[in-house]
């Protein structure tokens, strides 16, 4: 079902809530979580496609280290049910803003909102390198600080795929001494005289040529070989994938967007307010750089200032009646 911009709103859409959260991630819970102790009739919508899902773990969360991502998502989700907090499993595939937004739900469901948060992250799309992608979240990693401390003093490799890679491969000698750069598809000479003299001076060794397969043994990662078979033992992968942001409804309802080197995002307030008044975005659907607990502040700072925005517009219509 696909709703035209300039169609008015029927009066059958009767499912009408004060906040819809489309995305069931730590964002959208957060602010679900905050808009139900509000009082305020919520329902969220999840698809079910969490960014960190790959991984078996997540860390830097105080209070939550190391803890499965499943199962926070999990206590997460009774959390909001006891504030009487509506969830549907399910993708929200249309949105329209008249006096509400009105948001379809995949199999034909359609609710109405007062306000909206879009909070659907992002998807990694990993480098087109054989084996890689079965080993990501395991052996294969993108963040020392999600993953670093769990593979320290391991022997790395950091695959490049784009001179900014030089960066990733800096960051992570804090937690090992034995990286090298692969350069795969970065072309030496689009390195800097500063990013070569910094590599250096960090221990980092430069490896040109393309990657071709990750190597595996006993179900565990032991080196990547290059396309002219040339094989180097290494223990843990970094990679840097190519971030695609799930805005697809952030940009139906028209929020201004900014390019970014990682993708368009939505422009926000502070509080996660889109350029379109009553759509807020939080999480990874506002940024490159939200980490589960970055996106759970998100969430929860969006909510707090949608039931402020409830309140006010309510008494403003009690003053005006």
């Amino acid at each position: 079902m696909t709703l035209k911009h300039s169609e008015p709103h029927p009066e059958q859409y009767t499912e009408r809530y004060e906040a819809v959260v489309v995305g069931g991630g730590a964002a959208g819970l957060s602010a679900a979580l905050v808009l139900g102790r509000a009082r305020r009739r919520t329902l969220v919508v999840d698809a079910g496609e969490p960014r960190n899902a790959p991984a078996a773990h997540m860390q830097g969360f105080l209070s939550r280290d190391g803890m499965p991502p499943a199962e926070f998502l999990a206590v997460g989700r009774e959390e909001i049910a006891r504030y009487g907090v509506e969830l549907v499993r399910g993708r929200a595939v249309d949105a329209v803003r008249g006096e509400d937004f009105i948001v379809v739900i995949e199999g034909g469901r359609t609710v109405r909102a007062r306000q909206l948060v879009v909070a659907t992250g992002l998807k990694d799309e990993l480098p087109p390198v054989e084996g890689l992608a079965v080993r990501f979240g395991r052996d294969v990693l993108h963040c020392p600080y999600c993953h670093g401390w769990e593979v320290r003093d391991k022997a790395f490799g950091v695959l490049a795929t784009s001179p900014l890679s030089v960066h990733q491969a800096l960051m992570v000698t804090q937690w090992s001494k034995d990286v090298t750069l692969f350069l795969h598809t970065v072309d030496e000479e689009e390195l800097t005289d500063d990013d070569m003299r910094r590599l250096a001076t960090a221990g980092v060794r430069v490896v040109p040529g393309e990657v071709a397969a990750v190597l595996t043994e006993d179900d565990r990662l032991t080196g990547v070989r290059l396309g002219d078979g040339t094989a180097y033992d290494r223990e843990v992968l970094f990679v840097a994938p190519r971030a695609v942001p799930r805005t697809d409804l952030l940009q139906r309802l028209g929020a201004e967007m900014t390019e970014t080197p990682f993708g368009a995002y939505p422009v926000v307030d502070a509080r996660g307010l889109t350029t379109v008044p009553g759509l807020w975005a939080a999480g990874n659907a506002s940024g490159f750089a939200e980490q589960v607990v970055n996106a759970a502040s998100r969430g929860y700072r969006a909510g707090a200032a949608i039931n402020a925005e409830l309140l006010m517009a309510d008494l403003d219509r009690a003053v005006r009646v």
